[in-house]
């Protein structure tokens, strides 16, 4: 009988996932991660990791498997935590749920479940794995969910064909009202549990005073550029290359104070991301302000009014070579090829056109339609029909 070890989060997808696997005849233990010891930045009643852990625990024993909590809130720290702090500083927004699953789930807890016995690891994400033979090899493929409302194959964007090959998706099939239901009919305690909307297996974090940890407020001023500025007047220079061509469209504008007028201050540019409204205080304006660009240098925010704004739009984005990460290393591209996919930058943005191209410097995506709040640091994945096939940090 295989082993399977389930990484119990107390929410009701991996609830089902537990039952799902023991009705398929596999010996499955529950395992549930603690990843975070201080309770000041989280927002109490919010998916706190003790009452997920009596859960956790509780639909263990309704489904009579065994049970144990780990505690990897050191290595959280180390190669979460420490890595947002770092990104933030330097004025990227990193996704800290993809680095969670590539770090934490399927890397530290995966080699603990492996050294429990376990010939696979399963989690309650809404992706499906799919297996075909290339060149007599097995290749493993990472599918889009059943469930286009869940569909979370974004955040395994990162993981590698070793990972895939020991990890299984039991919910994959399912919509997430059928996993309610069948958590009901077990009467499951989690089946009208809430889906935690926090930092992954952290609860949820007041994303400030988080960062305030480390990262110190420093005041700033927040500029607002005007739609109708010259700076997006500007000539569209002649191109003698398609790279240069992609470099130049996805290339940041470099604003500076001259180009707009003072609206209002901030506690710190590190603390706010491309594309946010919230949070800005400035009012009497037409229009909402959005961020168009923040720098951490000057310490100092633009805005742009509305979400048409100009400001907002690029039509490429880079990827540099120690970022590009290729789940079907078969398909990986050579230096001057291209390929035409479809791509996200963002957790349920809908799939958009666009063309990878590689050259020596890195791998650009351009779409057909110009993307809005492009974010260094986070990630783009891209997919061929159903399977995502690729990844990489934004630059």
């Amino acid at each position: 009988m295989k082993r399977v070890v389930v990484g119990l989060s107390g929410g009701v997808d991996s609830s089902v996932a537990a039952y799902l696997l023991k009705e398929q005849g596999y010996d499955v233990i529950g395992l549930f991660m603690k990843n975070w010891h201080d309770d000041s930045v989280t927002i109490s009643n919010e998916c706190p990791w003790l009452e997920d852990s009596n859960d956790a625990l509780l639909v263990a024993e309704k489904l009579g498997i065994p049970f144990q909590t780990v505690d990897l809130s050191e290595q959280y720290k180390e190669k979460i935590v420490d890595y947002m702090f770092n990104e933030y500083e330097k004025g990227r927004t990193p996704n800290p749920d993809v680095l969670c699953n590539r770090e934490i789930k399927f890397d530290v807890f995966m080699k603990i479940a492996l050294s429990l016995g376990a010939d696979f690891v399963a989690t309650g994400h809404y992706c499906r794995k799919g297996e075909i033979e290339v060149n007599g090899k097995p290749v493993y493929q990472l599918l889009a969910g059943k469930d286009d409302n869940k569909d979370q194959s974004y955040f395994l964007c990162q993981l590698s064909q070793q990972q895939l090959a020991k990890a299984l998706f039991p919910i994959g099939e399912l919509t997430k009202p059928e996993v309610r239901e069948i958590a009901s009919k077990l009467d499951l305690v989690t089946a009208e549990k809430r889906d935690s909307q926090g930092l992954c297996f952290i609860g949820k974090v007041r994303l400030p005073e988080f960062l305030q940890q480390q990262l110190q407020p420093k005041e700033g001023l927040i500029y607002e550029i005007d739609a109708d500025n010259e700076i997006y007047k500007r000539q569209i220079p002649e191109f003698t290359s398609l790279e240069e061509q992609l470099k130049y469209e996805s290339t940041s504008i470099n604003y500076s104070p001259e180009n707009g007028k003072i609206v209002g201050k901030h506690q710190g540019a590190h603390y706010f991301t491309i594309g946010q409204r919230k949070g800005l205080n400035v009012g009497g304006t037409k229009e909402a302000l959005f961020i168009i660009a923040t720098d951490v240098k000057r310490n100092a925010i633009y805005t742009g009014q509305g979400h048409n704004h100009p400001g907002l739009f690029k039509k490429a984005l880079k990827i540099v070579p120690s970022e590009i990460h290729w789940i079907r290393e078969d398909l990986q591209l050579k230096n001057g090829e291209s390929l035409e996919v479809m791509a996200r930058i963002r957790y349920r943005q809908e799939l958009q056109k666009a063309t990878l191209h590689q050259f020596e410097s890195g791998l650009y995506v351009s779409f057909e339609q110009p993307q809005s709040a492009i974010t260094e640091g986070q990630f783009v994945a891209w997919n061929i029909a159903d399977e995502l096939v690729g990844s990489g940090v934004i630059s």
